[in-house]
């Protein structure tokens, strides 16, 4: 017995120094820790990365953890089962890791983060520059619209609470321990034994689309906002796209995203700044609000993109399993989704509705092309350059899965691996992230509508993944544990968000057919 403890002993930490000199040098930081992206997810893709590199360290004490337990003779659950989620395991080679937490773990050792620096993480996912969008929401549902923006946040707040809770489980004695570490572990676990690995396929899909139409998101918003700042130039949006795909075009080369990640905090702080001075434009026009162009009716053809719209601002679920496992008190956790999401409720409400009432039936896809073109032009350089330096985040966390899926899944995958035995990336491979890219540009060319894309997004993937699954899963997981009105609201959510993205995802294809048919014409 004791030779089997040793000899398991020396292979835990044999792969674990494997992993650490191999992959960790040759991997760029994974989604949103998202899916630390957004990214993040989600603003969306620098609280993602942050993240991540704190989950990886989190995860290599992990692998201490299950060594000690072991040991100890506590019981662990790598063994036999299948792989987590993809962007998480380094290495894609061995047992997931458990994540039963056992006295004198290593992992207290590791670094974590408060409970400040996790809503930090929360709020630029859900306050990045997709708030731009807000009042073309409101231009289309009125007061509808502000209900909808205060509706999403709590749905949004307490299913990811709920989601938090599918982590863990009752040992023994009816303490609590978490037993599960990604989005994707929950949603193996709901559909094992007979689909063990179903759920985890359908949320690394869902992540995918959605990190891949956040990119072209960015490409589209900064072309809509180079062609706005200079209206007396003979380029068009489709070219200023073009001109942004070619300065992102080193993405590909990129190893690590440190550096971006210290400018996209640069371009976060200055988009909130950005954001006080249209409101400040907006409150010095306060006298010619048009109150009177606030209706309670709403469009009936537009508003399920609106939905979409709004839902996809508050994106952050995806990332959230790991960020609680690396804050300091895991117990504050819940407090700080109330605060970050009623901060977010109250901002993107006014932000949205003065806006609105400003430019009322003026107001465009993207609110900073009402301004003036005094400031206009300054204003969306900024934003340009926020999203340009945004846009690496969700593309690596994208490119991470894509590899792990397809290219790295410990001898399972599809196709050769990508990196060499140094672990430098092939030719092959590069030729395939630049692909991704020109692949982001041709969407962006051939559907430069930024409202439509947002709202398709929200409704296919930002409901399944904060609406959806999270009340499915709590009912599947904790159903012994749950009270009537936590069934109650469970269902109800997965009704509503149901609904709003069935609704919302046929409005957008139609929008995107008909404004694909119009730029055939045109």
């Amino acid at each position: 017995m004791a030779h089997l403890i040793r000899h398991k002993i020396t292979n835990k930490l044999t792969n674990a120094a494997h992993t650490v000199s191999n992959k960790s040098q040759a991997k760029v930081s994974g989604v949103f820790a998202r899916m630390g992206f957004q990214a993040a997810t989600d603003e969306e893709g620098l609280g993602f990365a942050e993240c991540d590199d704190l989950d990886y360290d989190y995860r290599q004490g992990m692998k201490m953890d299950v060594i000690q337990g072991e040991e100890e003779g506590g019981p662990t659950e790598g063994e036999g089962e299948l792989d987590g989620d993809s962007h998480y395991q380094r290495d894609g080679t061995g047992p997931r890791p458990s994540t039963l937490k056992i006295g004198g773990s290593l992992d207290e050792d590791k670094p974590k983060i408060t409970s400040w620096e996790a809503g930090w993480n929360v709020t630029n996912a859900i306050q990045g520059m997709f708030v731009l969008g807000l009042p073309y929401a409101i231009l289309h549902g009125g007061y509808l619209g502000l209900f909808l923006i205060i509706f999403a946040a709590v749905v949004c707040c307490y299913t990811g609470k709920i989601l938090i809770a599918c982590l863990y489980e009752e040992n023994e004695d009816g303490i609590k321990v978490r037993v599960r570490d990604t989005y994707v572990d929950i949603a193996n676990a709901c559909c094992a034994p007979r689909f063990p690995a179903l759920g985890g396929h359908i949320v690394n899909v869902a992540q995918i689309i959605e990190l891949v139409m956040t990119c072209i998101l960015y490409v589209v918003v900064s072309g809509n906002l180079m062609v706005n700042s200079f209206p007396g130039f003979p380029v068009s949006q489709k070219a200023w796209s073009v001109v942004a795909t070619v300065a992102l075009l080193p993405c590909a080369f990129l190893k690590n995203l440190k550096a971006v990640s210290k400018f996209s905090m640069l371009c976060t702080l200055a988009h909130f700044v950005i954001n006080i001075l249209v409101v400040a434009y907006c409150l010095s026009r306060a006298r010619d609000w048009a109150w009177d162009k606030v209706k309670f009716y709403i469009d009936v053809k537009k508003f399920p993109i609106s939905i979409g719209i709004i839902v996809f601002s508050y994106t952050s679920q995806i990332f959230l399993p790991s960020l609680e496992g690396n804050m300091q008190k895991p117990n504050e956790f819940h407090c700080m989704m109330e605060w970050t999401h009623i901060a977010a409720c109250v901002l993107k409400g006014l932000f949205a509705l003065v806006a609105y009432l400003t430019w009322a039936d003026a107001t465009k896809e993207v609110i900073t092309d009402n301004l003036p073109s005094t400031i206009r032009a300054v204003v969306n350089l900024f934003l340009v350059a926020k999203a340009l330096l945004s846009y690496p985040l969700p593309f690596f966390a994208a490119v991470e899965v894509l590899e792990k899926s397809f290219f790295q899944d410990g001898g399972r995958a599809l196709f050769p691996d990508c990196y060499g035995p140094t672990g430098q990336l092939k030719s092959w491979g590069l030729g395939l992230r630049i692909a991704l890219v020109v692949f982001t540009l041709l969407m962006a060319v051939f559907v430069p509508h930024f409202a439509l894309l947002m709202g398709l997004t929200g409704s296919l993937t930002g409901a399944g993944l904060c609406f959806l699954l999270p009340s499915l899963f709590h009912l599947k997981l904790q159903w012994r544990n749950l009270l009537w009105h936590h069934v109650f609201f469970d269902v109800a959510i997965f009704v509503i968000g149901g609904i709003c993205a069935i609704s919302g995802l046929i409005h957008s294809v139609e929008g995107l057919i008909e404004a694909y048919r119009y730029n055939i014409h045109e």
